[in-house]
This record gives C-alpha cells, sequence and structure tokens, in this order.
C-alpha cells in the first residue's frame, strides 16, 4: 500500500511542497486542494507531467472528500507575509482560514498526521488543537525546523565542516522570540568555542564572543531578507517540511525543532512552539527535554508569553 499524502494550499509554498513530494519520491499520490480549483488544478497538472523522470507518483487536485485515506496533510493555506511584516501580524486572517479548513479535512482524514506550515505557525498549530479533535501526537507545527537548518547552515560554513556534523538548534517561537540554546550547540561533538582550537584547520577559523549574536540575528531575519528580495519564500521551507514527512514515513525517531503542544516542560504550558521532539511513524513520540541554562529557560518563557499574548486577542 503507497503512502497518500494532501496538500492544502496551492500557493507558492504548498505548490513547492507538492513539487518536491514528487522529485524526492516518497509518497504514490499527491493531492492538491485550494479554494481556487483552478489554480490547483494548474498547479498539480503541472507537477504530474514531470513523472516519467521521477519515481511513480499520481499528481491531481480535488477537494476535501478525494482526501480519504491521507497519511499525512499538510496545511498551506493562508496569506503570506509581507516585505516588513511579522509572523504574528496575520494571526486573525489566518486563524479565520484554519477554522475553516479544519473541520472539512477532518471529516475525511481523522487519522492523518497533520503538518501546519501557514503562519503564524505556532498560534495556527495551537487553532488546530483546540477545534479539530486530532490526537495529540498527530498534530505537529513545522515550527523552527527551517530555522534550525539555516542555523546548521551559517554554522557549517563558518566552521569548514558538512552540516551534518553540526548540533545546534533553534527554540520557541518560529519568529522574532525564537533563541538558539547555545549551551547545547556542538561542533562535531565540541562545544563551539573549543573545535577551532582542535580542528585540523582551526587557525583558519573565526569565531568570538560576538558572532553568537550575529548568527542569531542571521537565522532570525533570513526570511524577512528573502521576502524583502524577492517577495516570498518556499524553497527552503518546501524542502524542510519534505524532511518532515520523510522522518514520519522512515519511522525510526528523528529529533526535529517541530512546534508541539508544551504540557509544563521549562515552566511552559498550554501554548504550542519549538523544542526537540523525536518524530516517527505515530507523529511526536515525546519531547527531549535537554537540560537549559536559567538564562535560555528565561527565553523560552518569554517566547511563550509573547504568543499566548497573541492567543488571548484572538477569536478562536
Amino acid at each position: 500500500m503507497g503512502t497518500k499524502i494532501t496538500v492544502i494550499g496551492a500557493g507558492s509554498v504548498g505548490a513547492a511542497i507538492t513539487n518536491d513530494i514528487m522529485v524526492q519520491g516518497f509518497a504514490s499520490e499527491i493531492l492538491l486542494i485550494d479554494i481556487n480549483k483552478t489554480k490547483a488544478f494548474g498547479e498539480a497538472l503541472d507537477v504530474y507531467q514531470a513523472a516519467p523522470f521521477c519515481s511513480p507518483a499520481i499528481v491531481r487536485s480535488g477537494d476535501y472528500p478525494d482526501a480519504a485515506g491521507s497519511n499525512i496533510v499538510i496545511i498551506t493555506s493562508g496569506l503570506p507575509r509581507k516585505p516588513g511584516q511579522t509572523r504574528l501580524e496575520l494571526a486573525q486572517t489566518n486563524v479565520n482560514i484554519i477554522k475553516s479548513i479544519t473541520p472539512q479535512i477532518v471529516k475525511y482524514a481523522p487519522d492523518a498526521i497533520y503538518i501546519i506550515v501557514s503562519n503564524p505557525v505556532d498560534i495556527l498549530t495551537y487553532v488546530f488543537h483546540k477545534i479539530s479533535g486530532v490526537p495529540e501526537n498527530h498534530i505537529i507545527g513545522s515550527g523552527t525546523v527551517l530555522d534550525t537548518s539555516r542555523l546548521q547552515a551559517a554554522l557549517a560554513k563558518r566552521f569548514h565542516i558538512s552540516p551534518k556534523n553540526v548540533h545546534a538548534h533553534v527554540y520557541g517561537e518560529h519568529g522574532d522570540s525564537s533563541f538558539v540554546p547555545w549551551s547545547l550547540a556542538t561542533i562535531a561533538n565540541n562545544r563551539l568555542a573549543l573545535y577551532k582550537d582542535r580542528a585540523p584547520d582551526g587557525d583558519t577559523i573565526h569565531w568570538e564572543e560576538k558572532d553568537y549574536a550575529e548568527i542569531e540575528e542571521f537565522v532570525k531575519t533570513s526570511g524577512a531578507q528573502v521576502i524583502k528580495a524577492k517577495g516570498a519564500t518556499f524553497y527552503a521551507v518546501a524542502v524542510s517540511v519534505c524532511h518532515i514527512c520523510k522522518c514520519i514515513l522512515a519511522g525510526a525517531g528523528t529529533a526535529l525543532t517541530v512546534s508541539t503542544m508544551m504540557h509544563g516542560e521549562y515552566g511552559v504550558d498550554d501554548v504550542c512552539l519549538s523544542t526537540l521532539a523525536l518524530v516517527g511513524k505515530d507523529g511526536v513520540r515525546g519531547k527531549i527535554t535537554n537540560p537549559l541554562t536559567e538564562e535560555e529557560i528565561a527565553k523560552i518563557q518569554f517566547s511563550a508569553q509573547r504568543l499566548k499574548e497573541v492567543i488571548a486577542g484572538l477569536e478562536i
């Protein structure tokens, strides 16, 4: 039996995800749903016509009843962020959209694992928890998976090493209050400050105390820079969502910084944000509560409070 994935939203992000699923070949059927049925049809047809160059798969557009039997449902619907706009400023508009979508899709795909991608992703993941009736372990916000990729890529470049040897992550909101728990960050099993003294090419590695803040600021502003330059972000987020899908389907349990409901971890409760969680065939298997410094715990609590303030002003 093959894997069926439904993508809701045929905008730039949804179309890029659909294309990447096809190219990477981990689904046998991809369904694309959008309120603009003509757009969804065109995007699905465009992707499907590359089928001879990819693993065999059916790509088609359709409506919610066609999503029955989906293993994974990816929700990308919503207005995109404009230049100069924060993710949180999108909140009520995109909450209303997800409130409209949720009962329609859950009716036909109650057993699917749901990946929420639309922004503000932490808010929308929280709303989906509250209104969907889907088991908690089947609800995953894409969270800071992309932010973490940006961080690891930047550190790999700075330390002249493969990103696969970089273990550093972004926690908190997928947005301005995110932060890097540097106390947990390592390069090839070495603390960042120590690695340059132990690396074979350490004399050419430049890393100072100020670089922590510089890298963190780069990660936080990368999305806004792309939006300012080209109007939208979709390639990197599409690849990161496909990575989440592959981790689900692999079933081994992969540590990812996805947005999940908090239940007292680090003193945070009743809000969705990103920490390390194990993702596998049943969705979220649980959180990895790595020890944080007092300063880092304060940062995750600040991020949670910022999200809660937005939630308090919403009609859910």
